[in-house]
Parts: structure tokens; sequence; C-alpha cells
């Protein structure tokens, strides 16, 4: 226990002299303060995650020999940062060289602790070393590398730039440290950073040094109920079993919970309560010392008489944050006059400021006049809730139609989602007639992403031209600009909105329902927990795209679907605690223009394999479902038809053991991708017969033994990412008849012993992607291939975070 206690210690003082150091060299290095200032802010944005590794250390009570050697390599950075400052600054060629040393630091720390991602490794590595039920352990582990549905209560970290707050921190946090204080709510409309000021209550040492480990963040959503919250603070603490009969029940497993790990004090805090959560909020009152909860939301609860009021921004600080994202640096382009006028628009919203500062940004200044002779039209900005939606708009009347179009359809996904790049990238194909290459998809999430309409999340490492631009991001957007985009789609009655958002709830269907046929384009129906999959028929003969959003245990797909003739692209999704029973697929043959379908976090019974009787579908992915020998097990006797299959993607299904034989019959399949599926174990035989493929990814299928010989039939193959699949040992010498292959991964292949010489013979071959330690097996083939670029992944260069976390 001493052992790992000194080496937590170690680790967390290393990374705080590292921090220390950098925030005094950047005010004392002019030559360098650029690079220095770009590590100051990288690591305090990590910082919440060497704070989950110091816990994981104490909870494992074993010594930890990467722990110590990445601890080394954190010191090795403190000593560049020192040696820096010796520089002289005519030493042009030195200066250079420890530039490039210092954003390759910056680099290695960004890529290993991407926020969250690493606490969330960390905290199931924990869980996996403790001991836990197997199966649901692994379950669990896939959730939180996939980025999926049940993330730790961990608190988020702060926003790189923060003003006009620190006075309310100082009286938030008096009022919260008070004896009597036992719940404290923050209200505010959207926007006014009520989230913010939470989090930075979160991580002031004051704080933090009085409820040490026991600050508990969740995000509480209109579909969040105390059972919800309940299955994810038993999470946070490991415990993955808890079965709860009633909200009674839960309540009183979690006092239990509070009074076992709150041993000294517990801070709950619950983000983004809506106007429906009092119920939950009076549940989770219990009369414990040093026990507190606090909450932000946009409403009033008359019920709790502790409520502090956010206002907005003075003057000054509106100016300060406004200009951050308005202009670069100290230029301003346009006159001051123009910028206080646009400020008091705003009104002091912090939103309002950063969105249409950034909206605003590099622009002309005719722009800037035109966007406020249009608000000079309307009303006050703050008269309201809806006025700020219509501030908001102006950011979006400078969107082109397209871009328009594709920040509206955000509004179609449950508040507080993650939306995969994927997921829009497959509707924005076939709605707007984009490349199926998904570039112009990608372009459009990263024209969103620069004017801050969305956040885009990289959930995982980019190898080689695989991710498609954007398959490696989650797009996430802040609630009020989700209700923007809502806003903007309900210009019209119902019946003739282009794009329809509903949610049902319990089995009540909305009045509109029965006003058919209704003209969306696209269609997203939302339903609950307690709904039983009783549906009123529903006319809706234009739909293009349907997006299934379900919380429920059994979900069965509606019989009106067959009447959407027009169907391209269908996307169901499960939200609940466990993959939801899909039932009736059948409904899914007659479409005869279906081209492209994503499962999320469903579980599909054989009765499914009716979707490869579709001669249109071309793209087809699983992620986080429960599949077992569903698509192996032939009992439809439905005749095997996908002959304009494309891409066919599996990620996070934690039960494949075995892909479909007859996958191997779509002769034009281009991208076959398999990801995190750690029980796949063989791979068809017949794999060669796919003649098409051009893109073969088996990445971390840590059961994989071998590549087919087949393989060597794959002319058209350029890229092979076997990456993470620890147990392939060699492979097969007919891969070097691969003519057209361009890039091989084959990094963290632990078992990897040795590559085929027939690799040297590949005329195409330009990038072997490996780790050093195994660089010396292309090396030792083909030492004179000066054409093949050695791209080495850095991730064991550093301490192999990937063990550390193990």
């Amino acid at each position: 226990m001493a052992v790992a206690l000194v080496g937590g210690a170690a680790l967390g003082a290393a990374f705080g002299e590292l921090l220390k150091v950098v925030v005094h060299r950047t005010n004392q290095t002019a030559r360098f303060s650029a690079q220095l200032k770009r590590l100051e802010i990288t690591l305090k944005r990590v910082e919440p995650v060497f704070n989950e590794i110091t816990v994981l250390s104490k909870v494992l009570e074993r010594p930890d020999d990467e722990t110590v050697e990445f601890t080394r390599y954190l010191e090795q950075g403190t000593e560049l940062v020192v040696k820096c400052l010796r520089i002289k600054c005519w030493n042009v060629r030195k200066k250079y060289r420890y530039t490039k040393k210092l954003i390759r630091l910056d680099e290695e720390l960004l890529r290993f602790f991407q926020i969250e991602a690493l606490a969330n490794v960390a905290k199931t590595t924990m869980m996996n070393l403790i001991g836990t039920n197997e199966l649901n352990d692994k379950f669990d582990r896939l959730h939180l590398a996939g980025g999926g549905f049940l993330g730790s209560c961990n608190v988020p970290g702060l926003p790189e730039f923060i003003v006009g707050l620190d006075q309310h921190l100082t009286i938030l946090k008096r009022t919260l440290l008070k004896d009597d204080t036992r719940l404290l709510v923050i209200s505010a409309p959207g926007g006014f950073g009520k989230t913010t000021l939470a989090k930075m209550l979160c991580h002031d040492p004051e704080i933090k040094g009085t409820f040490d480990a026991n600050i508990l963040y969740v995000t509480v959503s209109t579909e969040s109920s105390l059972m919800s919250i309940a299955q994810s603070l038993f999470k946070h603490y490991g415990i993955y079993n808890s079965v709860f009969r009633s909200e009674e029940d839960a309540k009183n497993q979690i006092e239990n919970l509070v009074i076992q790990k709150g041993s000294g004090n517990m801070l709950l805090v619950l983000d983004d309560a809506s106007s429906g959560s009092e119920s939950v909020i009076r549940h989770l009152k219990f009369r414990i010392p040093g026990y507190k909860i606090l909450v932000t939301s946009r409403y009033l609860f008359p019920e709790f008489n502790s409520t502090y009021d956010l206002i907005t921004l003075n003057d000054k600080d509106a100016e300060t944050l406004f200009r951050h994202h308005a202009f670069t640096g100290d230029e301003i382009h346009v006159s001051v006059k123009l910028v206080n006028k646009v400020v008091e628009f705003c009104k002091g919203v912090p939103l309002a400021l950063t969105v249409v500062g950034a909206s605003l940004r590099g622009r002309p200044e005719v722009i800037w006049r035109t966007t406020l002779e249009k608000w000079s039209e309307g009303h006050s900005v703050l008269e309201s809730h809806q006025q700020l939606l219509l501030c908001l708009q102006t950011s979006i009347d400078a969107l082109d139609e397209l871009h328009k179009n594709c920040f509206m359809d955000l509004g179609l996904f449950p508040e507080d989602d993650q939306i995969a790049g994927t997921t829009l990238m497959d509707m924005w194909v076939e709605l707007y007639k984009l490349d199926d290459k998904g570039m112009g998809a990608g372009t459009n999430l990263f024209n969103l992403s620069s004017r801050n309409l969305i956040n885009l999340v990289q959930i995982r490492r980019v190898a080689g031209e695989r991710d498609g631009h954007c398959s490696q991001y989650r797009v996430m957007q802040h609630d009020v600009l989700r209700d923007l985009a809502i806003y903007l789609s309900r210009q019209e009655p119902e019946a003739k909105r282009k794009r329809l958002f509903t949610e049902i709830h319990s089995n009540k269907f909305p009045e509109w329902w029965t006003q058919q046929p209704v003209d969306a384009r696209i269609l997203s129906i939302s339903t609950d927990g307690e709904f039983n999959s009783t549906w009123d028929d529903l006319n809706a003969p234009n739909v293009e795209v349907l997006i299934l959003n379900i919380r429920s245990e059994h979900y069965t797909l509606p019989r009106f679907i067959v009447k959407m003739s027009q169907l391209k692209v269908l996307i169901v999704t499960g939200y609940g605690g466990y993959p939801t029973q899909l039932k009736n697929p059948q409904v899914l043959a007659s479409l005869s223009k279906l081209s492209r379908i994503r499962f999320e976090h469903v579980s599909v019974s054989p009765s499914i394999q009716v979707i490869f009787t579709l001669k249109t579908l071309k793209k087809l992915t699983f992620v986080m479902c429960k599949i077992g020998e569903a698509l192996n097990s032939d009992t439809t006797g439905s005749a095997y038809t996908l002959e304009n299959l494309k891409e066919f993607e599996i990620d996070l299904c934690y039960d494949l053991k075995q892909l479909p034989t007859r996958l191997c019959s779509s002769s034009h399949l281009k991208k076959l991708i398999i990801t995190n599926c750690q029980e796949l174990d063989v791979l068809p035989k017949e794999l060669g017969n796919l003649t098409s493929l051009e893109i073969l990814v088996l990445h971390c299928c840590t059961k994989l033994k071998e590549l087919p010989e087949s393989i060597g039939s794959l002319h058209k193959l350029n890229i092979i990412d076997i990456s993470d699949c620890s147990h392939i040992s060699v492979l097969p010498k007919q891969i070097g008849e691969l003519s057209n292959l361009r890039t091989i991964d084959i990094s963290r292949c632990e078992g990897l012993e040795k590559l085929p010489k027939s690799l040297a013979e590949l005329k195409q071959l330009k990038v072997v992607i490996c780790d050093e330690e195994r660089s010396y097996l292309w090396k030792d083939i083909a030492s004179d291939h000066s054409q093949v670029k050695m791209s080495f992944v850095e991730e064991d260069r550093i301490g192999n975070l990937k063990k550390i976390c193990r």
C-alpha cells in the first residue's frame, strides 16, 4: 500500500512541478512564450486526468513500474522548460531545436490525455483489476472507451477562456461551505454560464480540499430518472450489478452509498436540471453530515429556497469575452464604436458573446454593419429565452443553405447526446448528395465547429486514411444551440415541416400524428422507457431519413415503415443501460431505396438477417450491439443479395466471435472495418472473395490470431490496419501479393514476431505505421526500401500509458 501511495504521489508531484515551471517561465521567456502558453493550456486541460490516475494508484494497492517511468518523463519535461531560459536569443539554431521539442512535448501530452478519455480508461481498468462480473465489466469498458452512454461522474474540464465569474465563485463557495447549506441551486437562462461556474466551483482548491475525491458530477437530461442517476453513481464507484426495484428503492440505496463512501464530505452536482426534476432533487436530499447538492438549471425551483441567480456579465467583462472570440490578439479591424454596439446587443450573455464573436471573426466591416441592422429590426435580446434564440440566429444567417440545413439537423438528436460523426455523414451524403467518401460531410462539421456552433470531441486515434476525415469525432452541441436548431425547424405546422422531431412519453402521441399525411423529409422519433411499442399508424411517404431514439428494454420497429417508399437512411439508437432488444426487422424487407442502416446499442436476433436481402444497401453499421450468432445463423431462408454493399462496419460489439461467411459474397464491398471487437478470433477463409476491398481495418481485435491466406487475392486493397491485435504473431506470405497496398498499420501488435519477406516486393507501399519496438521487423526485410515512410505511434514512447492503465 505504501509503494502505491508513493507512486501516485510522485506522479502528481511531477505533474504539478511541470505546470508550475511552465506558468513561471511563460512570463520570463519571450522567445518561447507561444509554445509555453500552448503547453500551459494543455496541462490545465489534462489536470483532471492526473487526479484520476492518482486515485487509481491508491485503490490498486500495488507498485506500478509504468507510472514511475512516466513520472520520469514529466520530470524530463520540466528540465526541458528550464533549459529554454538559458538559450541566448542569438542562438537561432538551438532555439529552433528546442521549439520543436516543446511542440512535441505538448502534442504528446494532448494525444495521450484527451481530456476525459484517459480518465475513463483508467477508471475502467481499475474495475478490471479489482474484479467484477467479467461480462458486465467488459461491456461497460467498451462503453467508456467508445465515448458511449455510461460515463463516470468525474468533473469535466474547464473551458480555455473564462471571464467575469470570479466574484460569483467567491459568493457560491462561501455559501456552499456553510454548515447549514444542504442544497444550492444556480439558476439562469440558457447560455449564462451556469455549467462553467459549477465546474469552476468543483475545480476550486478549497472545494477540492473539502470534498476530496467525493465530488460527483451528473448531467441531468429531461429523460433522467432517479434510477438512471443511481446507476451512474454506483458505476462511478465500480458497483456494476445494482438492481433498483423502484424509485424508493433507488433512493434508499443511494442514501446507503453516500453514507458508505462519503465518510468525510460529499458534493453531488446535478447539472442542467429541467423543470420536472423537483422530485428527483427532493429524493436526493439526505440529512447526512457533510453531504451537499449543487444544482444548475434554467428553471426556478420555488420549493428550494437556496437559489443563486446568475446575472449577465458587466460591460467590461462582456467586451473582454467578445474580443477574445472576435479578434486575433490585440488587432481590431473595425471601429471601436461598432464593437461596442455589437457587445451591447449581446446584453452580457456569455453564449451570445462567444457565438456572435466567432461568427464575425475575420469578417469585413460591412458584415458587422449588416448584422447590427438585422438586430435593430427585432426586440431586446434578453427579453426572454426565446429572444436569446433569435439573437443566436444571426450566427446561422451567415451560413449558406447547406450548412444551415446541417446545423438544423443536429436538433433531431436527444438532448446532451454525443452524435457520432459517421451518423451525420450517412445522413448528409444521402440528403445533400455529398461525395460518398464523406469529405463534404466532414467539411461541414469542421465549418460548424469553427463558428462555435458545435464541439468536436475526438474519441480515437486516426490511423492512415481509414477514418474518413471525421469518423474519429463525436459531435456535441450546447443545449441553447440545440434549441435554436429546433426553433428554426418549427416555423411551419408539423404536418408541413421538412424536418420533424417528436418525443413520445409513455404511449401518448402528439396531436399532429393524426394530421396525415406529413411532408417530413427527415423524421426523428424519441421514446422513453415506458413506451410499449404500440404504434399508432403514420403516413409519412416522403421520409428519406428515419431516426429512432430508444430508452426502453424492448422495442418493436413500427409497421408504418413499410409505407416509407423514399427511405434511404435508418438510424436506430438505444440509450438505456444495456442494449435494447430489437424486434420486427421484417418491416425493412420491402424498402426499395434503403441505402444506409446504423444500429447502435441494440440487441439483435437472427431475424435481423432480413436486411441481407436489400439490394440497394450500401452501408451497414453495428456499434455497441449485442450480436452473438445473429449474423451467422441462417434461420430466415432468405437469399443473400447485398450486391451493392460498399461499407460494413462493426465497432465495440463485445460478443462478436466471427463474421458471417455470406458477407464475403459482397463483390462490391470496399471498406470492411471491425474495431474493438475483443471476442473476434477468426476471419472467414473466403475473405479473399472480396475482390473490390480497398480498406481492411481490424483495430483492437485482441483475440484474433491470424489473417487468412486468401488475403492475397485482394489486389485492390490499399490499407490494412491490424493495430492493437496483440495475438497476431505472423502475417501470411500471401500479403506480398497485394500489389496496390499503400499503408499497413502494425502498431502495438505485441505478439508479432516477424513480417513475411514478400512485403519487400510491394512497389506501391508508402507507409508502415508501427511503434519503435517493432520497427526492426520492417528494417530487417527492406532496409533499402527508400520510398517507404516509417510512421511511429508514439504512445509507447512516454511510459507506455496503455500499460499504466491496465
